[in-house]
């Protein structure tokens, strides 16, 4: 299929359909990163034309959900970024250490993994039994995802790798037991994670946290939705709480740039007022 294969005005209709009748907002999404979703949507599932896409949404629930998903859906790996991670360990923990209660909000966080990564390193930093972890997602198959605490047994190579170079000293093979292909994280972790749905184009804040991770998730919207999000994360943020971005996110040029500071070199920012 060609690249350009759908069509600017049915990219518009798509987006319609999904808000006025779904209540699913892509409408500040960008424009270029839905095209190429929607395009691949069509390769995968073999679908000859947009307007067999259309009817499919419009009369079959599942397929909508798979829609979504496939709208939705962000690359993510464990301790990805793993200076990231060592600068939280380093910076952040010891700051979150000093509160009776640690609340902590993963937004837009995809199938999980870097939720399990945070957990690990409460647990590791002896602050995981204060803790709660928020995860939410637009996508509620990813939800379930979260809670099962299931991931592919073939990346925890990778993962360890990612979890050594961070700053982790503990054989990575001990957070998981191995099952069928499977690596599935201990109980211990899941119990302090709550995962729920959450749209961040239309849903408001729902608790106060002093750190949030929204990683590689603005680079998919328009300069408008981004500044609306960021005034949400600004909103859920105590003072002195931590903001975690992805590599190409920055806060720089947004309405909220002068209440933040850099911690370091990483996407890593602290609220100053």
């Amino acid at each position: 299929m060609q690249a350009n294969f759908i069509k600017d005005d049915e990219v518009e209709l798509l987006i319609d359909e999904l808000a006025q009748h779904y209540g699913y907002d892509f409408t500040n999404y960008t424009r270029a990163s839905l095209k190429r979703r929607v395009n691949r949507l069509l390769v995968i599932d073999r679908l000859p034309s947009f307007a067999e896409l259309y009817y499919r949404i419009k009369n079959d629930g599942n397929y909508l959900s798979h829609v979504v998903e496939s709208l939705t859906v962000n690359v993510t790996e464990m301790f990805r970024d793993p200076l990231v991670f060592k600068m939280i360990r380093e910076a952040v923990l010891p700051v979150l250490a000093t509160h009776p209660f640690i609340r902590i909000w993963h937004a837009g966080c995809a199938t999980g993994e870097e939720v399990y990564s945070m957990a690990i390193l409460l647990d590791e930093a002896n602050l995981l039994n204060k803790s709660l972890i928020y995860a939410t997602d637009l996508n509620p198959s990813v939800i379930e995802n979260i809670q099962k605490g299931i991931f592919p047994l073939s990346r925890m190579q990778q993962y360890s790798e990612n979890y050594i170079a961070s700053g982790g000293k503990k054989d990575f093979s001990s957070f998981y037991t191995a099952q069928y292909g499977w690596a599935k994280f201990n109980q211990r972790l899941k119990q302090k994670m709550i995962a729920a749905m959450h749209n961040l184009v239309s849903d408001t804040s729902f608790n106060e946290f002093q750190l949030i991770f929204c990683r590689n998730v603005l680079i998919y919207f328009d300069k408008t939705l981004q500044d609306k999000v960021l005034k949400l994360f600004d909103d859920s943020l105590e003072r002195l709480g931590f903001l975690v971005l992805g590599s190409k996110e920055n806060l720089r040029f947004s309405p909220i740039a002068t209440k933040f500071t850099q911690v370091q070199k990483e996407k890593i920012w602290r609220k100053i007022q």
